[in-house]
């Protein structure tokens, strides 16, 4: 599961790059479901590094309407991520298929066997998992 309720407003240093991945993979899948001032508020603050201030000057709000809506936007994408895991089920078909390339880049005649095979396993794992 994606938590990022902790970390949402002032990620630590260490965290703040892996904040960013997860809360870009769940606007990826779930953006379109947040309406069109909730897009720009929560774009502004996590792809624009916008200040919470500056956005708020700029949708002329506050800034704790600003932080307000962005934690529940944020709570909204990790909803639908929870009732829908797509983002879990895309990170894991990507690692599989990972696999699988790195399986054909290493295959050679003495080994093909054991590859075909493991490829099969895997294509069988990435299929029962859709």
């Amino acid at each position: 599961m994606l938590d990022t309720t902790s970390q949402l407003c002032y990620p630590t240093q260490g965290d703040q790059m892996e904040t960013k991945v997860k809360q870009a993979y769940l606007y990826d899948f779930y953006g379109e479901l947040l309406n069109g001032h909730q897009r720009k508020v929560y774009e502004d603050f996590f792809f624009h590094d916008l200040s919470l201030s500056e956005i708020a000057e700029d949708e002329g709000i506050s800034r704790q309407g600003v932080h307000d809506m962005i934690k529940r936007c944020s709570r909204a994408l990790e909803g639908y991520e929870n009732k829908l895991h797509l983002v879990d089920k895309f990170l894991y078909i990507r690692e599989k298929i990972g696999t699988i390339q790195n399986l054909a880049r290493s295959y050679d005649e003495t080994n093909q066997e054991m590859i075909r095979t493991e490829i099969e396993r895997i294509s069988n794992e990435i299929i029962e998992e859709l």
